[in-house]
C-alpha cells in the first residue's frame, strides 16, 4: 500500500500538470468523465494516502488502496482506472478508487492530521490518542484520522524506534512514550520520503520484512495484529509491552508458516 510520502512524490512528479487543461479523461472509474475534460487543474494536493486533483468546480480524489499505482507518460498493459491527458503529457492511475468531491477541499480534509503537512498538529494527535485508551498502538498508528499518511512500514519502524510493542494499549503508554510515538511518526515519514527519492528506502528498514533484531540480534516476531490485521515485525526483547494484551492464537513466529484461508 502506498504511504503518505509516496503520494507526496506523486504530487511532485505531477506538478507540471498544474495550470494545464485536461484534454481527455477516460478509464473505467465510475465517475462522470465529462465533468473533467476541458477543465484546468488549479492545484495538486495530497492528504495522507489521497491524491487530489483540484479543478474549478470539482476535485478528483484518487485513493490507492492496497495495490494502487500510477504512471506518467507511460501506460501499462491494462485499462487504467483513470487517465488524464494534457498537451504536455498524461497520467494514468491503476487499481485504485476514484471519486469526485464537491465543495472546497478545506471543508473536507483536516490538514492538521496529515503527517506530511506543514500544518501537522502534534498536540492534536496526542489529544486524539488520549481519547482511545483501549486501542492497540499498532491500530492507532494506522488510524488515518490521527496519522494521515502512516502505513504499515512506517508503523513497524516507528514502534521499533521508540521501543514499544505493537500490542501495547494507547492508554497504558507513559506520556513520554505517547509523545515519542507522535514525534517519530512524523520524523520517520520525512526520512521515508528522502530515502524513497534516493531509491534506498529498503536499505534503511530496521525491522520491516526482516528476521533479526538489529539491536539485540535476536529473532524478530512476525504477526498479523490488531483490528486492522496488518503484518507487524517486532522484537519481544527490545520493545516493551504496555498493558495486558497478548498475542492472538495462531500469530506467526519465526520458523513457522501461517496459512491464510482463501475466500471466494
Amino acid at each position: 500500500m502506498p504511504e503518505g510520502p509516496s503520494i507526496v512524490l506523486l504530487r511532485e512528479e505531477a506538478a507540471r500538470f498544474k495550470g494545464r487543461r485536461i484534454l481527455r479523461a477516460t478509464g473505467n472509474a465510475k465517475i462522470d468523465m465529462s465533468r473533467l475534460a476541458g477543465q484546468k487543474v488549479t492545484d495538486l494536493r495530497s492528504w495522507g494516502k489521497h491524491f487530489l486533483v483540484e479543478l474549478p468546480q470539482v476535485a478528483v480524489r484518487v485513493h490507492f488502496l492496497m495495490f494502487g499505482s500510477y504512471s506518467i507518460d507511460a501506460r501499462k498493459d491494462r485499462e487504467p482506472r483513470l487517465q488524464l491527458a494534457f498537451r504536455n503529457g498524461e497520467i494514468n492511475f491503476y487499481s485504485c478508487a476514484v471519486k469526485l468531491l464537491e465543495g472546497a477541499l478545506d471543508d473536507t480534509y483536516d490538514w492538521t492530521a496529515d503527517v506530511m503537512s506543514d500544518t501537522w498538529d502534534a498536540r492534536a494527535a496526542c489529544r486524539k490518542l488520549r481519547g482511545m485508551p483501549r486501542t492497540f498502538v499498532c491500530d492507532a498508528l494506522l488510524d488515518q484520522e490521527v496519522f494521515s499518511g502512516v502505513g504499515n512500514i512506517i508503523k513497524n519502524e516507528v514502534l521499533f524506534r521508540v521501543r514499544v510493542h505493537p500490542l501495547s494499549t494507547v492508554g497504558a503508554l507513559p506520556a513520554a512514550k505517547l509523545r515519542a510515538v507522535v514525534r517519530e511518526a512524523r520524523r520517520y515519514s520525512f526520512e521515508f520520503l528522502e530515502w524513497k527519492r534516493a531509491f534506498v528506502l529498503r536499505k534503511h528498514w530496521l525491522v520491516h520484512n526482516k528476521g533479526i533484531c538489529p539491536n539485540c540480534e535476536g529473532k524478530l516476531t512476525r504477526a498479523w495484529l490488531g483490528k486492522t490485521d496488518r503484518r507487524s515485525f517486532f522484537c519481544e526483547r527490545c520493545q516493551k509491552r504496555y498493558g495486558t494484551a497478548r498475542l492472538p492464537a495462531g500469530a506467526q513466529r519465526p520458523g513457522k508458516t501461517r496459512m491464510r484461508k482463501k475466500t471466494a
